[in-house]
């Protein structure tokens, strides 16, 4: 029986890549899942192939009542929040020139506002019910850019140094905090850039899967109480830098 087995673990971006990836990976260890994302009929279709202990939260998490919903539709269907991972995000660059303002605006409201938001709201609940792990997925690029990327960067940067304070804050109340930062990734996020615009074009590699990174996930999650890894890095065997 896996230690995972009853446990309510709740993950935004799920309709498609690290996501879908995370829920597919836990569900056959009998956990239920509470699955957001803003494309309801792909959270539909995995919802259907995952099985009946599955709820459904669909809208923008970037949007503060979508964050409180969340919660609130996890605590009405299965009485409690175990486990929480702030998987949502997108990647805008551009140069400084012609760099569109308002879409980085879009990014920071969803790559870090709303997973601060999330945390704060679930780890309220958790520090409640004494037990939690929270799970946020940063990216290669909080500790190494590329010129027009510095924006991505820092929304990931932002995130890596909130969740070590969030775990600093939270270490004698039950509640475990963890980052995984993915290297590069075979997901969609990159499919609004030409590929000769994309981060990686100058010297492509062989990529890491999105089920990679949720065996990374799984990893953090089974270990026993006693034991919080607060940071995991995930590379290809061919990431240089």
């Amino acid at each position: 029986m896996s230690v995972l087995e009853g446990k309510v673990v709740v993950i935004t971006g799920a309709s498609a890549g690290i996501g879908a990836a995370i829920a597919r990976d836990l569900a056959p260890l009998g956990v239920k899942l509470v699955l957001n994302a803003r494309r309801t009929g792909q959270l539909d279709a995995l919802a259907a192939e995952l099985g009946s202990e599955v709820e459904i939260v669909s809208g923008d998490i970037a949007e503060a009542a979508v964050g409180q919903t969340l919660l609130d539709s996890t605590l009405a269907r299965f009485g409690r929040a175990d486990v929480l991972i702030n998987n949502a995000g997108i990647f805008r660059n551009g140069p400084v020139d012609d760099v569109d303002l308002d879409a980085l605006e879009t990014m920071i409201a969803l790559n870090f506002t709303a997973a601060v938001r999330n945390a704060y709201l679930f780890a309220r609940e958790m520090k409640r019910a004494g037990s939690g792990h929270i799970v946020n997925i940063s990216s290669i690029s909080a500790n190494l850019t590329t010129p027009g990327c510095g924006v991505y960067s820092g929304t990931k940067r932002a995130l890596e140094g909130f969740s070590e304070c969030l775990r600093i804050e939270l270490a004698d109340t039950g509640v475990r905090v963890g980052v995984i930062s993915p290297g590069t990734t075979a997901t969609e996020v990159f499919n609004h850039i030409p590929a000769d615009k994309r981060p990686s074009a100058a010297a492509p590699i062989q990529r890491l899967e999105a089920e990679d990174i949720a065996a990374g996930v799984r990893y953090l999650l089974e270990q026993p109480p006693r034991v919080n890894v607060p940071h995991l890095r995930i590379y290809s065997s061919e990431q240089r830098h």
